[in-house]
């Protein structure tokens, strides 16, 4: 009725000429209806019934209307020129399509006519219910050439079952539209998912909206998030005040639906904003307030192209959507709210800033679940500890809530405060177990411990319940390293089985560790091992460079459900400016033992001298015997001297005593007369730099001097054997120290 296109033209257009239909119509195309007999015309008949005509010539597509089918569909004569596509502002494109295609089947099945309801929106945007019935005239060889038919204003049938039945199942259609919205938008867990899901979901075309505009309330002013179609952002409307005059301002102000009819309704409206979307065809409008217990929270604007009016169904079912969708974004807004505010207390939970290490690169992440509260009990660390070694940590407390967090910010202090205290790995392990399981909570913790030497590439690791390491080789494949685990944190001591076996391994420069959570291997119904091998494959086809590698390795987990949370630390070991050992003494001097004060001096004498100490040699000699004697005569046990060459930017000699007292040494004045409180001094004043470090129940102090570089000599090299002699002295050592701690 409205424009059956080119198809059905085609269908209509025949090989004759005129000539061949002269019986069938008239020159001017209008129907031939011979006049019966009598003063009874049909006209007169049809016009009584308030039936309009029409006569539809298929071969060139224009139909012909008489007075009363203009005025049913509210048209002028000077309005409309034969062609049906001009009818289309008055035809809505669902029931256009509806009635095209009835006309269509009925001209491809041989039909001889057809009958159908529609409706048609009149000038005012009401709209009426019509009825067409049409008489298809074919050829001698059945093709279609016109059809003849009438249309009746049929909006009183309303009450008949048929009509009944097609406006029921345009309120369902509708219906469902809504309910489909609503249901898309309850998985929408953001401002962007809920904008996503409004420009995605196809109901909104159902409902003939051809574009959208959304904007949030925030600090009295309306900021917008969704700018609607391309080409449709207005300058300077980013951000707008609620009294300004906008149709969004308004419906915020008012807390009422806009309903925008036409366009000039939209131009006489908002002059400021209409020339700015004039040129975008747009039709019509409605602007709705989103209102969420009981406050405006934003607005959202629907744009149609092709749609004047809007009937009262419509505009109660934009209002039941615009309810919905405000319900869902305040729960959407509220979500991103408790996500920042998890997400800062999880990162002030964590380490503020990761210490650069001398000798190795090191990449951290932490990536949030994408589930939940977005905050669990998953951290790393990083521990620059006693004698040039670094502490690396990655654990993940049970759970995933706030509990989780806090236990977990109170755990990683305390493993942080025990490893600088310079205990042994297996010590360090057991004290946060005990602390944990004293902490009075029902949560315990998996953790992993590993203790590098960059210098040597020496590595001890400490496994308590959590995933084993991994470590990516140059060529970037990946072996897993085996270590012995323990009971998680808390259970160990709950169930007093707190000896954590200890790993040694070497990390060759190059490679690279990896400690990571369980959130990066598992996935559910799959095996940990499968897991592992995954993660191994990821590794080995990753970018080198750490960065990189490790935020590859999270974009995989947001790629996967991502029901847990996810903590990872790289670390790789280089050479190029990390101090190597040209050396290593070691010696162990018992109380009241002057033999071994004796050997020590011999040994601390050669090796200055071997190593190339030059002009220092003495200096070094002499703070190295002050330390010694310190160490001897103020505290109750042994000391432990270590002398060892560093090479990197500059060469130094370092000097480190250790001993079993906690005090820690202090500086003073010895007086004019004092024969001690000297010591000190000395080292200030002759060393290049100094400290003292915590060593499990004891302390070292230990000192540096810049010395002349040379190449490392045979006797240098000969001290690798006398280091693995006097090796077993300082265990010696450390077996006395744990009989002093037993004492105590």
């Amino acid at each position: 009725m409205v424009d059956q296109g080119a198809d059905q033209r085609s269908a209509g257009r025949s090989d004759q000429g005129a000539a061949e239909q002269g019986g069938d119509r008239q020159a001017d195309g209008r129907a031939d209806t011979p006049s019966p007999p009598g003063d009874v015309r049909p006209d007169r008949i049809l016009a009584l019934n308030q039936l309009g005509t029409f006569d539809w010539d298929l071969d060139t597509g224009l139909m012909h209307m008489d007075a009363r089918a203009h005025e049913l569909f509210d048209v002028r004569s000077d309005e409309y020129d034969g062609d049906p596509a001009s009818l289309a502002d008055r035809v809505p494109i669902g029931e256009g399509n509806r009635l095209d295609a009835v006309v269509s089947q009925a001209l491809k099945d041989g039909s001889e006519n057809y009958g159908t309801y529609f409706r048609i929106r009149r000038r005012d945007g009401v709209l009426r219910w019509a009825h067409t019935q049409g008489y298809i005239r074919r050829d001698g060889s059945g093709r279609p050439r016109r059809i003849i038919g009438v249309i009746r204003d049929a909006t009183e049938e309303l009450s008949d079952t048929r009509v009944q039945m097609l406006r029921d199942a345009e309120t369902r259609r509708q219906t469902s539209v809504v309910e489909g919205a609503t249901a898309a938008l309850s998985y929408a867990r953001t401002v962007e998912d809920v904008i996503d899901v409004l420009k995605d979901n196809d109901g909104l075309s159902h409902l003939g909206a051809s574009s959208i505009v959304m904007g949030l309330v925030e600090a009295g002013r309306i900021h917008m998030v969704a700018d609607g179609p391309a080409g449709a952002f207005v300058p300077g409307t980013r951000f707008t005040r609620v009294d300004e005059p906008y149709p969004m301002s308004e419906v915020v102000r008012t807390l009422a639906p806009r309903f925008i009819e036409s366009r000039d309704d939209f131009a006489d409206s908002y002059p400021l904003l209409w020339p700015h979307i004039e040129g975008l065809q747009i039709t019509s409008a409605v602007y709705l307030p989103l209102i969420a217990q009981a406050r405006p929270i934003g607005a959202l604007g629907l744009l149609y192209r092709d749609k004047t009016g809007f009937t009262a169904e419509e505009r109660n079912l934009l209002v039941a959507l615009g309810s919905g969708i405000a319900q869902n974004l305040a729960r959407a807004m509220l979500y991103e709210q408790d996500k920042d505010l998890a997400q800062g207390l999880q990162q002030a939970m964590l380490p503020r800033t990761i210490p650069a290490v001398p000798g190795a690169d090191i990449a951290v992440r932490y990536r949030a679940a994408k589930i939940g509260r977005d905050i669990g009990g998953d951290w790393y660390d990083l521990i620059p500890l006693p004698g040039g070694l670094v502490g690396a940590v990655i654990g993940d407390v049970q759970g995933h809530d706030t509990h989780a967090a806090s236990v977990m910010g109170q755990l990683r202090i305390v493993l942080r405060a025990y490893a600088a205290e310079g205990h042994t790995p297996a010590t360090v392990m057991a004290r946060a177990s005990v602390f944990l399981h004293e902490l009075d909570t029902d949560r315990f913790a998996t953790c992993l411990y590993a203790q590098a030497d960059l210098t040597t590439g020496v590595v001890q690791m400490v496994r308590a319940g959590h995933i084993e390491p991994l470590v990516r080789r140059i060529d970037g494949t990946c072996r897993r390293v085996p270590v012995d685990g323990g009971l998680p944190l808390g259970l160990s001591a709950e169930f007093g089985q707190l000896e954590y076996p200890v790993a040694t391994f070497e990390l060759d420069p190059g490679h690279t560790l990896l400690l990571c959570t369980d959130g990066l291997v598992e996935q559910p119904g799959s095996d940990l091992d499968d897991g592992m091998q995954r993660l191994s494959r990821l590794i080995r086809s990753g970018p080198l460079d750490l960065g990189e590698l490790a935020d590859r390795l999270c974009e995989v987990v947001e790629d996967r459900d991502g029901s847990d949370d996810v903590a990872l630390l790289l670390l790789r070991r280089r050479l190029s400016d990390a101090p190597r050992s040209g050396g290593r003494l070691k010696e162990h001097v018992g109380p009241g033992d002057p033999d071994a004060l004796t050997g020590a001096r011999h040994m601390i004498r050669a090796a200055v001298r071997a190593w190339g100490a030059g002009e220092r040699a003495d200096e070094i000699e002499l703070i190295a015997d002050e330390l010694i004697t310190n160490a001897l005569m103020h505290t109750d046990g042994a000391a432990v001297v270590t002398l060892r060459v560093l090479t990197g930017v500059d060469r130094r000699l370092r000097v480190e005593v250790e001993d079993t007292s906690s005090a820690l040494p202090r500086r003073r004045e010895a007086g004019d007369s004092g024969v001690s409180g000297r010591g000190l001094l000395l080292v200030d004043r002759i060393a290049d730099v100094w400290g003292v470090e915590p060593r499990g129940s004891g302390k070292c102090v230990w000192c540096e001097f810049l010395v002349p570089a040379r190449e490392t000599d045979d006797w240098t090299r000969d001290t690798e054997d006398r280091t693995r002699e006097t090796d077993a002295g300082a265990r010696e050592t450390e077996d006395r120290t744990r009989e002093t701690d037993d004492r105590r």
